[in-house]
């Protein structure tokens, strides 16, 4: 266990000018989140088009769906609400981490099955997913090579939506999985369910590296139930949060042990993650502020010298991948310039354009329903060591939104962003930890109900 946390680290203690901050924060993100809605609204009474199948915060139509399935979701949130804190302050290092990962898993399926028990595997079987394309996919060699002159719009024989908008590691992982005897919707849908759990302990290990256990053991029931959880079960970008999530936390564990040849091993496996997750989506790049956050942290023990030999063993994971990528014949910037043109050239863009001031705001109302309420008043009263995830996750997001690329869909594009909100959560005074995972469980399983969404 590492050594208590300053003063300066701990939650403060509970008063009512700091549930008084936390609600008001709370409240204006809920207001916000309101006036993009019947901002979109307006937008498209008046002919507008947001392309976002009838969605204005989040992408899909409101659609009540209410079986008696969604007593499985409100069963589950009930128990981590009522024994989620204590097992988490009581339980072992490991077992906790276990734990963590079985009840995320857990929170995403029961959230998605309240759609029908083939609600899991439906958005993977969906012509826009990456499944669609697998058989597609020959020579490795000649699959890298070739990858982006089926990009572009028009192209001779494109790929799917999803596949076309990433680099070819998104695909490339089901093609792998099919590979090994593991094809088809069911099976890509339980990666990304696994990919997204596994970003759990990912984060709490980082959590306790950065700031301390006790931080850790606090956000885990949190972590459990994100409102995120929606659009886990069943989406890539769950993948891809698991992927960069333990590329992060690896380098923190590196700066932790540095200098060693533990350490070393770390950071290289770290980088290696890293340098994947580039080609699993183009947005990963902004992770970057993360990992250096996890690993400028400790500079006050490893000094200048220490922090650049770190980053350099965890650069060279980064190049070794970009290297191999590069020789099969997919060079990183050529690809982001064709998805580019692809994103500029497609027919929504000219609409969503004219729209860019609502998407300004939209994206990060979306992303602010996937963080959920617990986060936002986390981040209210957030300070110390515990900040600096969350600041480098929020500092990615505004990238994102600010690029003009990303024009909604961000309740599930900034997955690998939204996880690293989760630490903000430590903040919050013991005795109201009951209260902010309750309204976090309430919301995901409202937005389940009530919005149908793709993914």
């Amino acid at each position: 266990m590492t050594s208590a946390p300053p003063q300066a680290d701990r939650a403060p203690a509970t008063s009512a000018p700091g549930r008084a901050v936390r609600g008001l924060a709370v409240g204006a993100v809920a207001a916000g989140v309101l006036a993009v809605w019947l901002w979109g609204r307006e937008i498209t009474r008046r002919g507008g088009d947001l392309h976002l199948r009838e969605g204005y915060v989040v992408v899909g139509p409101v659609d009540v769906v209410l079986s008696a399935r969604v007593l499985l979701p409100l069963a589950l949130a009930a128990a981590v609400v009522l024994w989620g804190p204590e097992l988490a302050r009581r339980l072992r290092w490991p077992a906790l981490l276990a734990a963590g990962t079985a009840g995320a898993a857990g929170w995403a399926v029961a959230l998605a099955v309240n759609g029908g028990w083939d609600a899991l595997a439906a958005p993977m079987a969906t012509e826009h997913e990456y499944v669609a394309d697998v058989g597609r996919v020959g020579d490795l060699g000649t699959f890298l090579s070739t990858y982006v002159d089926s990009v572009p719009v028009g192209s001779a024989d494109p790929w799917v939506t999803h596949v076309s908008g990433h680099p070819p590691g998104a695909l490339l992982a089901f093609v792998l999985l099919d590979r090994i005897g593991l094809g088809g919707p069911g099976w890509a849908a339980a990666l990304c369910i696994a990919g997204g759990a596994l970003a759990v302990p990912a984060v709490l290990v980082a959590v306790r590296t950065v700031a301390d256990e006790a931080a850790a053991r606090t956000v885990a029931p949190f972590a459990v139930l994100l409102p995120g959880a929606v659009w886990i079960a069943t989406s890539a970008d769950a993948l891809f949060a698991g992927v960069t999530a333990w590329g992060v936390a690896l380098l923190a564990l590196a700066a932790a042990r540095a200098p060693s040849r533990a350490g070393n091993v770390r950071a290289l496996a770290g980088g290696l993650l890293l340098g994947g997750s580039l080609y699993l989506s183009f947005g990963l790049a902004a992770a970057g502020l993360l990992a250096l956050t996890a690993v400028l942290v400790q500079w006050s023990r490893l000094g200048w010298s220490g922090v650049l030999r770190v980053l350099a063993v965890g650069g060279v994971g980064v190049a070794l991948v970009v290297a191999v990528v590069t020789v099969g014949g997919y060079w990183w910037f050529d690809g982001l310039e064709v998805v580019a043109q692809r994103v500029r050239d497609g027919a929504a863009y000219a609409d969503r354009e004219e729209q860019s001031s609502w998407f300004l705001v939209g994206d990060l109302a979306a992303g602010a329903l996937a963080a959920g309420p617990a986060v936002v008043a986390g981040l209210a009263g957030i300070r110390g060591r515990t900040a600096l995830l969350p600041l480098a996750a929020l500092a990615g997001i505004l990238v994102s939104d600010l690029s003009g690329f990303v024009l909604g869909e961000t309740e599930r594009i900034w997955l690998p962003f939204v996880v690293w909100l989760l630490p903000a959560t430590a903040s919050l005074p013991a005795r109201s930890h009951r209260f902010w995972l309750t309204l976090s469980a309430l919301l995901a399983v409202a937005v389940e109900v009530t919005v149908r969404t793709p993914w």
